[in-house]
């Protein structure tokens, strides 16, 4: 349970900032949800798997800012390379979240539609990946797609974050933003 809301509340700090940062994005995203909700002022269940292009900048936000910034496995058995060399049982092996294939420092979230399944894995994969990845997945959209319905946001450029990447990707100053009114 704690992580679950540690880590998506880490995503959607650090999502609202890449779309602050990037305004065209961010208005794609707004113009997204507008045409999907058309009148109505409530998400249904239905609108969530519309969500195309806000999907895309969501997973690109997670890629530049991934809530939890690595993870490890444990050997369980020795593993021989074909040239003889040895990694012992026991071990801790670093596992990369993301190969990159792009510009690593670039929010662009059209990289997601070129990208394998498995060359970013920020919810993990396999017999271990997160229970809560598709529900964080979908409060990830709801808050956004609610936040920009309301806000247009803007970064404080006086205030930039400072990552800092321990259990949990957090910001050591905070993520400021100023929200003016979407109307």
């Amino acid at each position: 349970m704690f992580e679950g809301h540690d880590t998506t509340a880490s995503g959607i700090s650090w999502l609202l900032y890449c779309l602050a940062s990037h305004p065209e994005h961010q208005q794609r995203c707004r113009e997204e949800i507008q045409g999907i909700l058309g009148d109505r002022e409530t998400l249904r269940w239905e609108d969530l798997g519309k969500m195309t292009y806000t999907t895309m900048c969501i997973k690109e936000s997670l890629r530049l800012y991934p809530p939890v910034p690595g993870v490890s496995r444990q050997l369980s058995k020795p593993i021989t390379f074909h040239d003889g060399r040895t990694l012992p049982e026991g071990l801790q092996i670093p596992v990369p979240l993301y190969i990159s294939v792009f510009d690593p420092l670039r929010f662009s979230p059209e990289n997601v539609s070129g990208r394998h399944s498995h060359a970013f894995l920020p919810f993990a994969a396999g017999l271990r990946n997160c229970i809560g990845q598709q529900f964080a997945m979908n409060e990830m959209k709801v808050a956004l797609a609610l936040t920009l319905l309301r806000f247009e946001l803007s970064p404080d450029p006086s205030n930039p974050p400072y990552k800092i990447p321990q259990i949990i990707l957090r910001s050591k100053n905070g993520i400021h933003l100023s929200p003016t009114s979407a109307d």
